[in-house]
């Protein structure tokens, strides 16, 4: 049980970055990304072809998704969200836009990478033994660059000018509006934010889960239990979403079948929504 629980920490910390970076998009657009899974998948194959491939140093393939996801990001929102909103007049609309987004995603990945599942090397094939748990290398890199993120954005998010804007913008729109606040700026900029987490995510997960083209859709569901778990568009949420099905996978997969593992998780999931339907952090908002 304490290797299960070691392991559902270590994996709920790059699950909570996938959570933050769907929140956050949420949270300043209220737009649920559909997308964000295929862009975590993205990394993952930037990470394959820079590290695994051209055996690019591995920490700064994690640049250049951060730097890749955020481009994607921002031409995603000025292109493509940004108008739409303006013109539509129904909020379903913007659902199925991003429904469109994650199928092009998926559609191109599948086209210029195939089928195929592949991985990549281990960075260090050290594991450490303590007190009988064993802990690879990989896992610890993995945590420590997730809580390094995480830490960086929750302070960009309290403490810098474009944080607050950020803050502000998910409360209220048009009062941000008023204030001055150059709103299409920090639109985009959120986005960015939010699709470069997915991203460096996405890379993480290179190094301990296969990476192939039909990756997003499983990561995107899984980004939803998270925020649905949290409560969609509160940043405390998403960490939390993200710890708690980390550890759910970890004791689930190691005490019961694979298949029975999210049987259960999300029939918690119905529960725990039918007794607190805003999620564990309640209603929306930083």
């Amino acid at each position: 049980m304490p290797q299960m629980i070691v392991n559902g920490l270590m994996l709920g910390m790059s699950y909570a970055l996938i959570a933050l970076g769907l929140t956050l998009i949420f949270g300043i657009m209220n737009i649920i990304n559909f997308a964000h899974g295929q862009m975590c998948m993205i990394g993952s194959f930037i990470v394959y072809y820079l590290y695994g491939v051209l055996h690019w140093n591995f920490f700064l393939t994690l640049i250049m998704c951060i730097l890749v996801l955020a481009l994607v990001g921002a031409v995603f929102e000025r292109f493509l969200f940004r108008r739409f909103l303006r013109l539509s007049l129904r909020e379903e609309s913007s659902m199925l836009l991003a429904i469109g987004t994650a199928l092009l995603l998926e559609n191109i990945a599948l086209i210029s990478f195939g089928e195929k599942h592949r991985g990549v090397p281990p960075l260090n094939d050290h594991i450490f033994d303590i007190a009988g748990i064993y802990i690879p290398t990989n896992r610890i890199i993995i945590f420590a660059v997730s809580i390094v993120l995480i830490i960086a954005l929750l302070l960009f998010i309290q403490r810098t000018r474009y944080g607050l804007a950020m803050r502000a913008l998910a409360q209220d729109r048009e009062v941000t509006f008023l204030m001055g606040v150059d709103i299409d700026k920090i639109s985009m900029m959120g986005f960015a934010i939010g699709a470069s987490l997915a991203g460096v995510a996405g890379g993480l997960l290179a190094l301990i889960f296969p990476i192939f083209s039909g990756s997003g859709g499983t990561l995107s569901i899984k980004a939803f239990i998270m925020i649905m778990i949290g409560g969609a568009g509160v940043v405390p949420g998403a960490i939390i979403g993200g710890f708690i099905l980390g550890m759910l996978e970890s004791i689930g997969y190691g005490l019961i079948p694979g298949s029975v593992t999210y049987l259960l998780i999300l029939s918690a999931v119905i529960l725990l929504l039918i007794i607190r339907p805003l999620g564990i952090m309640g209603k929306p908002g930083y």
